[in-house]
């Protein structure tokens, strides 16, 4: 079932690197160490699923605010619930900030995050929230089409339109995407396909016929974006302000577009992480990620998703959503799905020798 909603208004943003990433950040503060009932010697490690420049904004952020030593690692989504998964008993993070809320849903059916509703959730839309209150929502993007004209002008291709276009044999080895199984991403485009087509077999048989022409699959769910600027293919597959911003910085070949028969979107979350060493103080960065004062940081940086909170400001390099196609996209039922489903894209397309 394809469902046309306006999400608001969203475009481009996300640098990052393949590698995870520590970052130090800036703890002066006029609040004060144990601000906010957080215990004097409390200090802070994020888990990321951002771009690396909007999780330092944020982090630096809280930390000036609070006086809360804070520092973050940059992890896909996939990356990021292993990782909790591994350290369950004594968890290396304390919050995960950022990413697509179906891995939040997933890490929260394995028990790794604490039931927690931020004092600020008020504020946000039910439509981003977790009716489980495992996450709440910080921002909106949609996936699309982030193409290089050049290289579609020289296989005589023209920008994709619709899924179906990804298909054309003149796309062999030209369309870069993630693997679901590390990208929160490639996982909504996956999962999209079942959505639109009806199936988790449909929506696998789409993406075996999208393989042939898959150069690879990387690692990052941004990483596609930077594959098609540097002219090593025509299309990736991104959360479509991933596109914009590198469009923005350099490589000026991209263009974005959308499928005309429906398209998935992501809720990018904030969850405190469950057992954690600081708690009150993870607490209050949950709270304070849902202010206008945190999620206006993201244009200061390159960071174009639509905010969720109905407060903060829309920046002009944001586009208007109105005119695309969602599909209906069921959060809590893909997190449900998702260890099956990328399983069976494991055995059924990723390890399996193209024709």
């Amino acid at each position: 079932m394809i469902n046309k909603r306006v999400v608001g208004a969203v475009s481009a943003a996300a640098v990052m690197s393949l590698s995870v990433v520590g970052c130090a950040v800036d703890t002066s503060s006029t609040a004060g160490p144990g601000a906010g009932g957080a215990p004097a010697d409390a200090k802070l490690t994020v888990a990321c699923g951002a771009m690396e420049e909007i999780c330092d904004a944020w982090t630096k952020g809280f930390a000036a605010k609070t006086g809360i030593p804070t520092n973050f690692v940059r992890l896909s989504s996939g990356e990021t619930v292993a990782r909790l998964g591994a350290t369950k008993a004594a968890p290396e993070f304390d919050v995960w900030h950022g990413g697509p809320a179906d891995g939040y849903g997933a890490a929260a059916n394995q028990g790794l995050l604490e039931q927690y509703v931020p004092e600020n959730a008020k504020d946000i839309p039910e439509k981003y929230k977790d009716a489980n209150g495992y996450w709440t929502g910080v921002y909106v993007g949609v996936l699309g089409f982030c193409s290089n004209t050049k290289v579609l002008a020289e296989k005589g291709v023209g920008i994709p339109q619709s899924w179906d276009d990804l298909l054309d044999p003149l796309l062999k080895s030209q369309v870069s995407t993630a693997h679901p199984s590390t990208s929160g991403t490639a996982f909504t485009t996956l999962w999209t396909q079942v959505v639109r087509l009806g199936s988790e077999d449909a929506g696998l048989a789409f993406m075996a016929k999208l393989h042939n022409n898959v150069l690879q699959y990387t690692k990052s769910g941004t990483a596609p974006g930077q594959v098609a600027g540097r002219g090593e293919v025509a299309v990736g597959l991104v959360f479509s302000h991933d596109c914009v911003v590198y469009k923005e910085r350099g490589m000026t070949d991209l263009e974005v577009s959308f499928p005309s028969e429906g398209t998935g979107f992501e809720v990018g979350g904030v969850a405190v992480v469950a057992n954690g060493k600081n708690q009150q103080a993870a607490r209050q960065y949950a709270n304070w990620a849902l202010t206008p004062e945190a999620q206006e940081l993201g244009p200061t940086v390159g960071s174009y998703q639509l905010p969720t909170n109905p407060a903060s400001r829309i920046d002009a390099r944001m586009a208007n959503l109105d005119d695309i196609v969602l599909v209906d996209y069921d959060f809590a039922k893909a997190a449900e799905r998702k260890k099956d489903l990328t399983a069976r894209f494991d055995a059924e397309i990723a390890a399996q020798p193209k024709e």
